[in-house]
Order: C-alpha cells, then structure tokens, then sequence
C-alpha cells in the first residue's frame, strides 16, 4: 500500500491565525520544540461536521502548554472557531484534527524565554484506526520496556510531544513483532495505559481502570465512564496489578483515535470480546454520532 506523505497533500491548514495552503505550513529545522520536545497537542475526531468533546480538547490544549512553560496565543475561543471553520472548509464529515502549539525559532538551546509560540489546525479523513476482522476479534498488545514516568519526573499531566517518544518506541517494537500495540506499566509496576490509548478491565460484570495519576486521564476514557455510569454499570478507578489480568474477562482500550477497541492479548493474557465491550463501543459510537 502506498502511502500519502503527511506534508504533499491537498487542503489548508490553519496555522497562526490564518488558513495556508496545505503544502506551505512549515516550519525551519532549528525550531525550539523540533530539538527539545516542547510541543502541545490535540488529537480529536469530528463526526457530521461536528468535532466531539472540541471545547474540552481546547481547554486542555491550553492547560498542556501552561504546564510545560508558555501561553497559547489565541484563546480558546478563537481556537474552537477555527477548528469549526477547517473542519466546514475540508467539506470532510467525519475526519480526525491535530491541533498542535510549538516554541519557535528564534533562540536555539534549553532556554527559550524570547521563542514566539505557534499554532497549527489540520485535518483529514481517517477511518476506524483498526480492521473490521481486528475489532472482532481484539487487537494484540505485547507489554513495553518502558514505563510511564513518575508525575515528580516528567509533566504527565501535559498532552506533549516529548512524553511520546517512549510509546513511538514500544509501539514500533509491538508492530514488529506481529502485534498491534503495547501495554504500558507505571513507574511503580501497576497498570497504566497502552501507547496511546486508556484501558479498562472487565472483572464480574464490573469495569476497572487504572487510576490517572501518572498518565492523561482521556476525554474518551471520560466519556466511556460517564456511559457506564448511565447504564449503571460500576466503575472502579483503582491501582491494578499486572497479574490481575488473569482473572479478567474482557479488556478494551479508549481514545480519540481508537475509539472503543477490544483486546484479545496482552502478553500471555488472552481474552474474549465479551458483551460488556460490545455495549461500550456501541454506546460510544452513539454518543458521538457515529
């Protein structure tokens, strides 16, 4: 299959104020966030025109670059208007937007204090991140070397560029191998997440997820509560031992991406797609009019 490059494409992109033609959103190679992993961003999905949770993705764009040491120069306001005016002019109806801020060029080492801050909207079309045969059946995780850092270590709490780079890593490891991503553990050896996307575990009828204390505690995973909770399914937010999975009847993993998808493995752990993960996608692809 041959691929598309991310950078000769058709379109526009919204980029520091105003729309650009796709080809020309640029950047030079000695800026800041390029060397030093200061960059913020958003990964959020439009269906019917309409992108969902957009407001909240925004505020925790803002919050992301707070964290990490600047402020966005546009509101957030003027953000969502932007976001709404991409998503009309692409004419795409369901599509996945990347909204991203990043220090500048203008000062080149760790310190940045004078770098003007940018921001960038695109968007493009983007189906069910996995196969039809792969939601069926459930999705192969193999477990990471790496694990996620300790909040008193890293920014955890920031949707960042440079917390990714462990997942890249552990994700490319996983694809090589045959499966389809990793499950992450904590810094103390619990639970935490898969590269780029929350769990939950299935155990008596019962969700369990990781409490996100170290790691994003997903608008998705958010949203996958909130639908629980109406059915009134009990959500337990906990610390979750690895071995617990051998006493779990169905996993799946949420995210803006992925949506809701099912687990069938995580390294020696083998599970079925049960009813329950069944019922939270579906009830998932209502919410957000799917």
């Amino acid at each position: 299959m041959s691929l598309v490059p991310f950078d000769d494409r058709d379109g526009e992109i919204w980029m520091d104020g105003k729309f650009i033609p796709w080809r020309e959103a640029k950047l030079h190679v000695l800026t800041h966030s390029l060397h030093y992993a200061s960059a913020v961003f958003e990964g959020e999905r439009s269906y019917n025109g309409k992108v969902f949770k957009s407001r909240q993705h925004t505020e925790r764009l803002h919050k992301s670059a707070e964290i990490v040491g600047y402020r966005l120069p546009f509101s957030v306001d003027e953000i969502e208007a932007a976001k709404t005016d991409l998503v009309k002019r692409t004419g795409f109806q369901n599509c996945y937007v990347r909204a991203i801020a990043w220090r500048g060029s203008e000062m080149m080492g760790v310190s940045a204090q004078q770098n003007k801050i940018h921001v960038a909207i695109a968007a493009w079309e983007w189906p069910s991140y996995f196969s039809p045969e792969l939601l069926a059946n459930g999705i192969r995780l193999k477990w990471a070397k790496y694990k996620r850092p300790a909040p008193d270590t890293a920014p955890t709490a920031a949707k960042a560029s440079g917390l990714y780079q462990i997942c890249t890593i552990s994700k490319h490891e996983a694809e090589q191998e045959g499966f389809q991503d990793a499950m992450m553990l904590d810094y103390r050896g619990l639970l935490a997440e898969a590269t780029g996307a929350n769990v939950f575990l299935v155990q008596n009828g019962e969700l369990h997820t990781p409490k996100p204390d170290c790691f994003l505690n997903g608008l998705t995973r958010q949203t996958v509560i909130e639908l629980a909770q109406r059915r009134q399914i009990k959500v337990i937010e906990r610390a979750i031992q690895p071995e617990e999975l051998g006493r779990t009847d169905e996993v799946f993993l949420v995210g803006s991406a992925a949506e809701v998808t099912p687990v069938g493995q995580i390294g020696e752990y083998k599970f079925k797609v049960g009813p329950l993960t069944r019922q939270m996608r579906e009830d998932y692809l209502k919410e957000v009019g799917a």
